[in-house]
This record gives C-alpha cells, structure tokens and sequence, in this order.
C-alpha cells in the first residue's frame, strides 16, 4: 500500500511548522533541488537533517564556527523554499500523489468509468 505524504506549508495562523513538519519539509525539499546546492550546502544539509548532526558537531567537523553552520543552514533552507515557491516540485509530487491515490480507490471499488479516468488524466497532465 502507497503512503501519501503531504507536507504542510508554512501556518500563518500559527506562524512556524513543528520540528517534525519543518524536517519533514526540508528533507523533501533537499531530495528535489539538492543538484541546485552547492557541495558544502549538500554536506552541512545532509549531515543536519538526514543524519541528525547537530549544529556543533558539524562546525567540528568542517572546523568552522557553529555560528556559520548555523547561518549556511538557514540560507539554504530559505534557498530551498525560494527554489519551491518558483517550481513548485515538492507541490506537484503531492497533487499527483493524491490523484493516484484517488485513482487506485476507484480500482479497488470498481468504480473506474472511462470518463473518471480521463478527468484524472486531465489533472495530471494540467500539473505538468
């Protein structure tokens, strides 16, 4: 069975994401647009959200302050959501993650009609 992941934007309501939803986001958001990343913030990226590196372990490791690993992982998180906000991927992968769900619920029901598959074509193509 296909799990549907969908990350939450930013709330405005509530003004931040929660720790899970904001890791959640960034490592998503870095397995889309990590060839647009320079190699440093590649390394500091996947060392602090993929292999849970803290920020003092890493400036240790680069010999570098943990001020400016903290810096260079913020730049390249806004750099990320920037990439996010003009190509949109991330939403995309998520609209089209629903409409296969949609559309394998209709399979296993047998509710499939030729017209349904053709609005669901539709929308996938419309996202590309």
């Amino acid at each position: 069975m296909c799990k549907i992941v969908v990350v939450k934007a930013f709330d405005l309501t509530r003004g931040y994401y929660s720790m899970l939803e904001k890791t959640t986001r960034m490592n998503y958001l870095f397995d889309f647009y990590q060839s647009l990343l320079t190699p440093k913030q590649r390394s500091y990226m996947s060392l602090y959200y993929l292999d849970d590196y803290s920020l003092g372990e890493i400036a240790a490791e680069y010999n570098v302050s943990r001020q400016a690993v903290y810096d260079n992982i913020k730049r390249t998180e806004a750099m990320l959501e920037e990439y996010e906000n003009k190509l949109l991927l991330l939403q995309k992968f998520q609209e089209r993650q629903v409409l296969f769900e949609k559309m394998k619920k209709m399979l296993e029901h047998d509710t499939l009609s030729i017209s349904a598959l053709q609005e669901a074509v539709e929308e996938l193509e419309k996202l590309d």
